[in-house]
């Protein structure tokens, strides 16, 4: 990986241009769950900043109807609502629709218990914003949907994102970079598993704030770095899959929390909690796949990268993890 660091500072320049704002997984939820043959409990959950609120309504599929009141909740930064619709022969073969879905670029996730102990679950997209309930859903459609949403949360996840990239640039050689990297992904597995299994529980607000200083305690240390570093190399430098760990455990409870916003289908939580963290380890994986690539490209170009580009990278990740950490900490004293 020699001169690799330099070449992939590259991504992490190019990361200035995005909106210093960290990607938290937020589609819309609707939840139906059968209470009694044709009768069905109804969740919509929408995020309200962004105006997704005024926008987005789920239709009622053709003959059903709303039985009582609903009722409107605030929670947190989403709007939460409860109803009970009823369905005569059920909603197998119905369509349901979320009309504002097409002038979005959220996604809903749409989740239906049956009275059976059988569930469908189904991502609504701004391009296909209905679904028609099919008889049997397999766990191929859980295992599906939740896979997306794992790939497109780190993907879209810039904070996780810049932590990966900020271990990529301090980690030299490639087998104490799969080190690095796998002890990350393990023990943001364990803090996953744990959090959305109920086993620990820990606030959300504190568990970002610290994701963003998990980031700018990398980019300090990227900063630091110079000729002397290599005979004096602190713990980063010898040790960086034990850093990787202990802040993976960190991140894990960021994923969980991300989750939980869009819940679990009761009856199949092992398998969408699986595939979502597979997902996550497939969205990693193209990402550091991307920053070598660009690396070996450069240096294949025989193309100029001159030592400045590294610090600089530092600093920019710094600069947007600086700004996270101030604004995440706020936000647990102010909630």
């Amino acid at each position: 990986m020699s001169g690799g660091p330099r070449l992939i500072s590259l991504v992490a320049l190019s990361l200035f241009a995005l909106p210093a704002l960290a990607h938290r997984l937020s589609p819309a939820w609707l939840g139906l769950t059968e209470t009694e043959p044709g009768r069905y409990d109804v969740e919509w959950k929408v995020s309200v900043p962004g105006g997704l609120a005024d926008v987005l309504e789920p239709g009622i599929p053709d003959g059903c109807r709303v039985d009582g009141l609903v009722r409107t909740y605030a929670v947190g930064d989403a709007r939460l609502q409860h109803g009970t619709i009823v369905c005569d022969g059920g909603l197998a073969g119905r369509e349901i629709e979320v009309r504002g879905l097409r002038s979005t670029e959220t996604d809903v996730l749409v989740r239906i218990a049956f009275a059976d102990g059988t569930s469908f679950t189904h991502r609504l997209v701004p391009g296909a914003p209905a679904v028609t309930v099919p008889a049997r859903s397999g766990v191929a459609a859980v295992a599906s949907t939740y896979l997306v949403l794992g790939i497109e949360h780190i993907l879209l996840g810039i904070d996780h994102l810049l932590f990966v990239l900020a271990l990529l640039l301090i980690v030299r050689g490639i087998k104490r970079l799969v080190a690095t990297i796998t002890a990350f992904t393990v023990a943001h597995s364990i803090t996953l598993g744990a959090a959305t299994l109920g086993v620990a529980n820990v606030p959300s607000a504190p568990v970002e704030a610290t994701i963003a200083l998990s980031i700018l305690f990398l980019a300090t240390e990227l900063a630091r770095r110079d000729a002397s570093a290599e005979s004096r190399p602190d713990l980063t430098i010898r040790f960086p899959w034990l850093v990787a760990f202990a802040f993976g455990l960190l991140h894990g409870f960021g994923f969980a929390g991300a989750l939980a916003e869009v819940g679990l289908p009761q009856h199949a939580v092992p398998l969408a909690l699986l595939f979502f963290n597979v997902g996550v380890e497939i969205g990693q994986l193209l990402f550091v796949a991307a920053a070598l690539g660009l690396a070996y490209l450069w240096r294949r170009a025989a193309l100029p990268a001159p030592a400045a580009w590294a610090r600089a990278a530092a600093y920019v990740i710094g600069g947007i993890a600086a700004f996270w950490t101030i604004e995440r900490t706020a936000a647990v004293f102010y909630a």
